[in-house]
């Protein structure tokens, strides 16, 4: 087994996370509305119809980029997004417009062994590093299978996606990061 880096890596999903879309704006704090137009979500809208045009209603907090900057973990993105999210999310939460991101082999794939569908390319893709992965879709399974198949510490952090990331949650984050660096 070879030495991992001194970062974990912080792997970010988007919608949930750090777009709470269960919740309504009044509910929010510090967070702004925005219209955003990415290519996974347009795919699956009618061509010219009002969705199409108008985008997708995407909250976010930009308080959110500089208090993910400070954590002790290099960023990456573990969303549908995919690159996207470099150019519609990390400016308005004031991230890097080149974080590197998971270019998912098949967006919503059915597992045969009923994991969620972004676990196994991300395992693939952390191979040999400790991270902590930010989602509203962890399951228990997910857990497990982590678990059982990554040999590097490996925090899995379910976001409500009503709530969106809190400060419990960036205290949790540091202190797994201090505890596994």
């Amino acid at each position: 087994m070879t030495t991992a880096p001194d970062r974990p890596l912080l792997l970010l999903d988007v919608d949930g996370p750090l777009n709470p879309y269960g919740a309504r704006l009044p509910q929010l704090r510090g967070y702004r509305t925005h219209r955003l137009h990415p290519s996974c979500w347009l795919s699956r809208q009618t061509p010219g119809s009002r969705r199409h045009r108008r985008g997708l209603r995407v909250y976010l907090n930009p308080a959110h980029g500089p208090r993910l900057r400070s954590l002790p973990y290099e960023l990456a993105w573990a969303t549908t997004w995919m690159d996207e999210a470099n150019e519609m999310i990390a400016p308005a939460i004031g991230l890097p417009p080149d974080l590197p991101f998971i270019a998912w082999p098949e967006l919503f794939a059915t597992d045969p062994d009923g994991l969620y569908w972004k676990t196994r390319p991300l395992l693939k893709w952390a191979a040999g590093r400790a991270f902590a992965w930010v989602d509203d879709m962890i399951t228990d399974l997910d857990e497990t299978y982590v678990r059982d198949n990554h040999d590097w510490p490996a925090l899995m952090m379910r976001v409500h996606p009503r709530r969106g990331l809190r400060e419990a949650d960036f205290r949790k984050l540091t202190q797994w990061a201090a505890a596994n660096t």
